[in-house]
């Protein structure tokens, strides 16, 4: 059976904006992260969390979230202001039970637990599996003094989603190289459009939406009179 742990990373990923304001957009008075990580909470097969920041935000989050991260099993890093940053700070912090690794973007806090479930089992048939979604538009193509060269039709293309899941040596293979996987060592899983990366503020409302559209979990009815009197 697999074991996963899980790496929150703050830090815009690779080709996006540099800014990290988006793991901390507040969606109904709780910031992103505090989302994302709920995602992962209480699930059998994750058996270590790490939830990583940059030096900057580091005291505010410990301030505001300490209590939080401490009582959801959630390991506080601090690390540099890139993704290859942050996820090399973690890899030092892999547990040694661990045989999987979930990365996954604070500021994607929409993930559908049918996409997320669908990872974790495609996980332990490959060693580095993304989910991705389809483009919608067409593309074009610029050079490099910004102007248009070429379009290119959306069939071509997918978005490259979070969480991502690895296998344990080949997370700390890229951490450690600070390199991507390549992208044809990529098993892709097709993901819901409605995980969207909060950019700022400007995007709460559209991820409030997009939380509330995604499927819920069935909640197994109690057996007896005595389990419902539990909850």
């Amino acid at each position: 059976m697999a074991i996963f742990s899980v790496v929150i990373v703050t830090a815009a990923p690779p080709g996006q904006a540099a800014e990290a304001g988006g793991a901390f957009v507040k969606i109904d008075q709780r910031e992103a992260l505090l989302r994302s990580i709920e995602l992962f909470v209480n699930r059998d097969p994750i058996k270590q969390m790490q939830l990583v920041v940059n030096h900057d935000a580091a005291e505010e989050v410990k301030r505001k979230h300490g209590g939080h991260l401490s009582f959801s099993g959630v390991k506080l890093v601090i690390a540099g202001d890139a993704w290859t940053d942050q996820l090399a700070a973690a890899a030092d912090k892999i547990s040694d039970e661990t045989t999987h690794v979930l990365v996954h973007d604070a500021a994607r806090p929409a993930v559908a637990y049918t996409d997320l479930e669908a990872l974790m089992e495609q996980a332990e048939h490959h060693p580095a599996v993304a989910l991705v979604c389809p483009t919608r538009a067409t593309l074009i193509e610029l050079d490099e003094g910004g102007g248009p060269m070429a379009y290119h039709r959306p069939e071509g293309f997918m978005q490259l989603l979070t969480p991502q899941a690895y296998s344990k040596s080949k997370f700390l293979e890229m951490a450690r190289s600070r390199q991507p996987v390549h992208a044809s060592q990529l098993t892709l899983l097709k993901g819901s459009p409605l995980n969207i990366r909060l950019s700022g503020s400007g995007d709460a409302s559209l991820a409030r939406a997009m939380i509330n559209m995604l499927p819920k979990p069935k909640v197994r009815a109690p057996s007896s009179p005595f389990e419902e009197a539990q909850w």
